[in-house]
């Protein structure tokens, strides 16, 4: 195989995996609080190649990353429903009991009378899951995430920053990881009765779309032309003989 035909399936491969973020984005277009993932890609050089002896430079697919841009506000009135105006995100206990970090603010309360997400994690206070006392009606949370009752005080949202947000991995239900430390939030404000919406745009991604699709196509035909011509090449060879 040649070298422009290694290259051409490195393409490929990376657009292949382009096309998924940008279908998993516009998936999550109505998702709240979710975040526009995008792919980084890397020339990778490889030196030595059985047969060839040049060394060939191939693309290839490196990490992703989080447009961390906020997402427009969505008013519902709910009591349950808090955005965050800044950098912060909300902490839950996630898959296998670890704390992670959500900017998806439409909580519920489970039997329990625990605030959770919409999968059910709990929601996490400054001293631990927060429990709303059965029968409260008239829910309000400040700008600063306290939580009081029709009784008083029922809380605080913990409210985490980073100092690198690209340091978050995407984990699935809208749920983020790191083993970087979080540190109190500084600017951020709650807004209660709100959603983030995702801050996916609909017609970028679809022209992301189109353009990856244009690009895979020619390269298709490419690979094509390329075949051809290795074929017709040792055709005529073997009839020389």
């Amino acid at each position: 195989m040649e070298n422009s035909l290694y290259i051409a399936l490195s393409k490929q491969r990376t657009l292949g995996q382009s096309m998924n973020m940008i279908a998993n984005n516009v998936a999550n277009i109505n998702t709240p609080g979710y975040k526009a993932q995008r792919i980084m890609f890397n020339e990778y050089v490889q030196d030595k190649v059985q047969g060839i002896q040049e060394p060939i430079s191939m693309v290839m697919d490196g990490d992703q990353y989080m447009e961390s841009a906020q997402g427009s506000l969505r008013y519902t009135g709910n009591n349950t429903d808090v955005a965050i105006q800044g950098d912060g995100f909300f902490s839950v206990t996630g898959p296998g009991n670890q704390e992670m970090y959500t900017r998806a603010g439409n909580f519920a309360i489970n039997v329990e009378g625990e605030l959770v997400t919409q999968e059910g994690f709990p929601v996490l206070g400054d001293g631990g899951t927060i429990t709303i006392p059965e029968g409260t009606k008239d829910i309000l949370v400040a700008e600063d995430g306290t939580i009081t009752g029709d009784e008083g005080a029922i809380g605080k949202l913990k409210i985490s920053e980073f100092d690198d947000v690209q340091a978050l991995a995407a984990h699935g239900y809208g749920l983020y990881k790191t083993d970087q430390a979080p540190k109190e939030a500084e600017n951020s404000r709650v807004v209660h009765g709100a959603v983030e919406k995702s801050n996916v745009a609909g017609v970028r991604e679809i022209t992301d779309m189109i353009e990856v699709s244009r690009s895979y196509q020619s390269i298709q035909r490419t690979i094509q032309t390329e075949h051809d011509r290795i074929r017709e090449m040792i055709k005529a060879l073997t009839q020389g003989q």
